[in-house]
C-alpha cells in the first residue's frame, strides 16, 4: 500500500491509508494478478439511502495510462447505480477524464484543512 498520494505535501501513512479503505462503505482495488500489490483504489462514502461521494481515485504513477483509473471508476459507478446522487470534486484538469462517464461540471464548496492532510 505504498506509493500512493504522489505530489500531496502532507500525505497519510500506510495506517491511516488502510482506515480510510476500511471506513469506506464502497471501495473497488486494483491488484497484480502475480503478486496481489494494490496498484489502484477508489473509495465512496454514502448515506446508505440517496447519495454517495467519492473522494478518492488513486492508481501508482508506474501504473498510470494503462485504464486501470477507467475501470475503478466504471465499477464504483456501477456499484452505485442505485443512488439518487453520486458527487465529487476534483481539479479542473481531470474533468474531462470524469466527463467520459457522464458526470457533469457543477458547482460546489469545500473546506481544505492541509495541515491534517495526513488524517494524523
Amino acid at each position: 500500500m505504498e506509493g500512493f498520494f504522489v505530489g500531496w505535501p502532507n500525505p497519510p501513512s500506510t495506517a491511516v491509508h488502510l482506515k480510510v479503505l476500511c471506513n469506506s462503505q464502497y471501495v473497488v482495488l486494483a491488484a497484480l494478478a502475480d503478486t496481489g500489490r494494490v496498484v489502484g483504489f477508489m473509495t465512496a462514502i454514502s448515506d446508505g439511502a440517496l447519495s454517495a461521494y467519492i473522494p478518492l481515485l488513486e492508481v501508482l504513477p508506474s501504473h498510470r495510462g494503462r485504464g486501470i483509473g477507467s475501470e475503478l471508476t466504471h465499477r464504483m459507478l456501477e456499484s452505485l447505480k442505485h443512488m439518487y446522487m453520486v458527487d465529487l470534486l476534483c481539479a479542473p484538469d481531470v474533468q474531462p477524464f470524469y466527463e467520459q462517464f457522464k458526470l457533469r461540471k457543477a458547482h460546489g464548496m469545500m473546506i481544505r484543512n492541509y495541515d491534517r492532510q495526513s488524517g494524523e
